[in-house]
């Protein structure tokens, strides 16, 4: 594996950030088309190649170097049972085979195809159901601060929810 390693080693250190192009929702990348015409020159010039197979429900990526046949794969799962608004079956499995070929080759590449924007998102904050608000509001009016304070739903409940546990805290804290 030693030919190839080094042969890609080579490849990642010439081969450029590919993130223009393609706008998406409020971000850009880059489409197949173009990673395909920025890493093909640079690939010949290393003695690097690549092919994509469908293999069931898979993507199986293989990078291999062309002078030693030293290779590595990479088996990538297409999500199945999407569906797509204003989209058929096919128009669907298509776009998804083409989106998760984009970045199988791009993880196995190590490329670098869109701006990196993975911590920027907010997490999805769960809510607590109405039966957890309940046991909650049920500890405050006990005044039982200790359960309350190791409920593992503690971090569930809304701004609201805290807010008027510790309203009926204080009105029992002032009787």
């Amino acid at each position: 594996m030693k030919n190839l390693f080094k042969a890609l080693a080579g490849f990642q250190q010439e081969v450029p950030a590919i993130h223009e192009g393609t706008k998406g929702y409020g971000y850009t990348y880059a489409d197949l088309k173009t990673i395909l015409k920025v890493i093909n020159p640079i690939m010949k010039k290393h003695n690097l190649g690549f092919t994509q197979l469908l293999e069931g429900t898979n993507i199986k990526t293989i990078i291999f170097h062309n002078e030693s046949g030293e290779n590595i794969e990479s088996i990538t799962e297409v999500p199945q049972g999407v569906t797509l608004k204003g989209m058929n079956a096919f128009q669907v499995a298509g776009a998804s085979i083409s989106y998760f070929r984009r970045y199988a080759l791009s993880s196995a590449l190590a490329l670098v195809t869109d701006v990196d924007s993975d911590a920027k998102g907010e997490q999805v904050k769960e809510n607590a159901t109405p039966e957890q608000e309940q046991y909650l509001f049920k500890l405050a009016e006990n005044y039982d601060i200790k359960a309350m304070t190791k409920s593992k739903n503690m971090i569930l409940f809304s701004k609201e929810t805290l807010q008027k546990a510790k309203e009926i805290l204080n009105q029992k804290g002032n009787k």
